[in-house]
């Protein structure tokens, strides 16, 4: 039998199991082509040169025998799956499997539902659109201005507002007492000496009215002197950036869910000859096992092996039913606080450690509470740090604070300031960040651009 025809009988076994999916589209493309959708994330996106970094980055982890890359599957209606055509026959049913899982669980899952919901099913021809524009922009302002732009959103890439909705109206304008003076001030006033007060001078509403977490939005709203060109691809990455956010948000439940069911599939598909059956299943213990190569220690997780190892926990003791209950609900917030639970995490062998700058590593906990901060922590706020717009003054000046005390984290002050130089470019105006270094001092990051091409930095 062909790819094709075990793809068609796994889809079949997998509707007898309850699997409810979109469509899925499966491609097979070489391995420069996997690669390329790999480190821009899209099969085609605006090009920049921090994509050239990561392509590099990836091929170095290839040659080093570090990372395979099986699949890349894109949410949507349908969803979109490449696989290697390098791959095994063996490798490409489990593959296939696999993606059948993943096409489950962002149906079923709330937070992919009320995503694509708002940024839509289409996003690779979207994308392609996107960049589309982009290339016309190049042509017009030249690639110095576009990617001048472009550094300064995808820097800010991560910094949404998930709470808020991907097409956002204006602030609401604030509310002015019109009211009619009620009798006994209408008298006051009609004392001798007295008169109508005169009106206060208008001004401009306080903005944000609140501290305002979306960058992207914010710079893209409010930057005084932003092209519509260049608002175009703020908002353009920030779209993309509320379509990814389920995929890093659900990661670990998310190939747990398609590991879990990639392994029942093969288990239950007596259709496979038994030789092709063994040559996926060893793939699959190189999948989910817990550490690379001939590691006996993970200093990092594997979101394979974690997430196979709570779902077959939680499936063996609550059911298939509650499974399915808890991957509609959940993300992998709730999934490790509510679900990894401390004999589990003995089992497999969890810990939270210290790394030192020589760098020895030494475990600091085995406690539960510190396991789940030690997984979660990095994935909180996108993997951002906690940075708001407190105000913008007078002068268009904008004021940026980090809450540290939400990401208990210091910021890398050199870092900060090269994002800040980004940006400043494209607000052409002051800008101050107020922060904490990696030891908690306070510090202050200014940024001004005297003319448009130079910028200064100072910090305090």
């Amino acid at each position: 039998m062909k790819l094709d025809d075990y793809n068609t009988r796994l889809q079949a076994l997998a509707a007898e199991l309850g699997l409810d999916y979109y469509p899925v589209d499966f491609e097979l493309v070489p391995q420069n082509f996997m690669l390329e959708i790999a480190v821009y994330g899209v099969p085609v996106r605006m090009h920049h040169w921090s994509f050239g970094l990561r392509y590099i980055h990836q091929l170095l982890h290839q040659h080093m025998g570090h990372s395979r890359i099986f699949e890349v599957m894109f949410p949507g209606d349908p969803c979109r799956a490449y696989m290697m055509d390098r791959n095994s026959l063996a490798e490409n049913t489990l593959v296939t499997a696999h993606v059948i899982g993943h096409a489950d669980f962002v149906k079923r899952n709330a937070l992919f539902t009320r995503f694509m919901s708002m940024a839509g099913g289409h996003i690779l021809e979207q994308s392609a659109a996107r960049a589309h524009n982009l290339e016309d922009a190049l042509l017009r302002h030249g690639q110095q201005a576009v990617e001048s732009v472009l550094d300064a959103a995808l820097a800010l890439e991560p910094h949404i507002d998930i709470n808020q909705p991907l097409y956002r109206q204006p602030y609401a304008e604030p509310a002015i007492d019109a009211a009619a003076p009620d009798a006994f001030r209408q008298r006051f006033q009609a004392l001798p000496g007295e008169s109508r007060p005169a009106p206060a001078p208008p001004g401009r509403p306080k903005i944000p009215p609140h501290p305002e977490q979306d960058l992207l939005w914010f710079i893209a709203r409010h930057a005084p002197e932003l092209k519509d060109w260049e608002r175009d691809i703020f908002l353009a990455v920030r779209e993309e950036a509320f379509y990814f956010f389920p995929v890093h948000a659900c990661q670990i439940m998310n190939e747990g869910w398609a590991s879990y069911w990639h392994a029942r599939l093969l288990r239950e598909a007596d259709f496979l000859p038994h030789d092709l059956y063994l040559q996926a299943l060893r793939a699959h213990s190189d999948v989910v096992r817990p550490y690379g190569n001939e590691q006996q220690l993970a200093l990092a997780i594997n979101p394979y092996h974690l997430g196979f190892a709570l779902w077959e926990d939680i499936i063996d003791r609550e059911g298939i039913d509650a499974a399915r209950r808890i991957c509609a609900e959940e993300d992998d917030s709730g999934f490790i606080r509510h679900h990894l639970h401390a004999k589990l995490a003995e089992k497999l062998d969890l810990f939270s450690y210290q790394a030192r700058s020589d760098g020895e590593a030494r475990v600091v906990s085995r406690d539960i509470h510190d396991v789940h901060e030690a997984i979660l922590g990095p994935k909180y706020n996108y993997g951002a740090p906690f940075i708001q717009v407190e105000r913008m003054n007078d002068d268009f000046s904008l004021v940026l604070r980090h809450d540290h005390t939400r990401d208990g984290r210091g910021l890398d002050l050199a870092q900060a300031e090269q994002v800040m130089q980004y940006v400043v470019r494209v607000w052409r105006r002051p800008l101050t960040l107020h922060t904490v270094d990696f030891r908690g001092t306070p510090r202050t990051v200014q940024v001004t651009p005297p003319d448009s091409a130079r910028t200064s930095a100072r910090l305090v």
